[in-house]
């Protein structure tokens, strides 16, 4: 897989899900993972490792997966992309002070462990945002004695 192309891979039949819960098996366990060719074998790296289980386990649920390679320094509408968001609501974050950046020139520079990093956070708050919501105390609407609950 050469630079700037990306690999996606759909799930195969019912068939395959045997064989994808026994690699998964064999990824997760506590053992070292290596990958043996006649010429002598080679430790996976946890990074490698990683992304081996995470895709695994998403054919073995169904789902497709890609595997698209990013340069670890990113222009802001490649940072925009990756986060779903507008170039000119980025740059707000970068000058808001949310995501670090730098700026060789004339242009911003993005690292990518920084948008990632973000992405994380916003994840995590919009979680906890949600727990608050689902907790809060909602009235009875069988204590309305018209019918209808006042939300205001």
């Amino acid at each position: 897989m050469g630079a700037g192309m990306n690999h996606t891979v759909l799930p195969q039949a019912t068939d395959d899900r045997d064989l994808l819960a026994a690699l998964k098996a064999v990824l997760t366990g506590h053992e070292q993972v290596s990958i043996s060719t006649p010429e002598g074998s080679v430790p996976l790296p946890d990074s490698v490792l990683g992304l081996l289980v995470d895709a695994v386990t998403a054919l073995d649920q169904g789902q497709a997966v890609t595997v698209e390679p990013h340069r670890t320094v990113l222009t802001t509408q490649e940072a925009a992309e990756l986060l779903g968001i507008t170039r000119p609501t980025l740059v707000r974050l970068l000058e808001a002070g949310k995501i670090p950046y730098t700026s060789p020139g004339r242009h911003r520079r993005v690292e990518l462990a920084d948008v990632l990093e973000y992405q994380q956070r916003e994840r995590a708050r919009r979680g906890q945002v949600f727990d608050e919501m689902a907790h809060e105390e909602t009235p009875d609407p069988g204590a309305a004695t018209d019918g209808f609950v006042s939300t205001r």
